[in-house]
């Protein structure tokens, strides 16, 4: 499989997490870990069922990921996550050394790398997270959409 496939077929496998979210009302938003081409994490929103505001996508498959390797420190890992992650979840790439973040659509409320920030560009940390983002923006742009306009009279 060329890298190429490799990337769209993790994006494809975190949307298939976001609808695994959607499927029991959760917010849309997927995640997947990689290490050495082989998804090692996945994860769901699950904030409403667990009644925890830090039970994102992005943290759920980084705990799962940790949990496979053994370490917090996720070393050589990349994330595909289909939503532009919140501050919250920006740091918590960070903080487990995650190398670099590919995700699907900008968020122009709450995304802390594009839309409202540019986190991973600040001093401060002590980590350097690449990122790319516009694959299947489209179709997860709509799956957002989707969601939110179902929930609304």
């Amino acid at each position: 499989m060329s890298s190429q496939d490799f990337h769209l077929f993790c994006m494809k496998e975190a949307i298939k997490q976001a609808i695994l979210g959607q499927n029991i009302a959760e917010v849309p938003i997927g995640a997947v870990v990689t290490k050495n081409s082989k998804i090692i994490g996945t994860g769901f929103n699950t904030n409403i069922s667990t009644h925890s505001v830090a039970a994102h996508a992005e943290i759920n498959a980084i705990n799962e990921a940790g949990n496979f390797i053994k370490n917090h420190r996720l070393i050589d890992c990349d994330i595909y996550v289909t939503v532009e992650p919140c501050h919250m979840c920006a740091k918590a790439i960070v903080d487990a050394r995650i190398n670099k973040l590919y995700f699907s659509t900008p968020e122009p409320k709450s995304g802390a790398i594009v839309s409202v920030d540019n986190f991973f560009n600040h001093n401060f940390l002590n980590h350097r997270v690449s990122y790319e983002y516009g694959m299947f923006q489209e179709e997860c742009s709509q799956l957002m959409k989707n969601f939110f306009s179902s929930r609304r009279p």
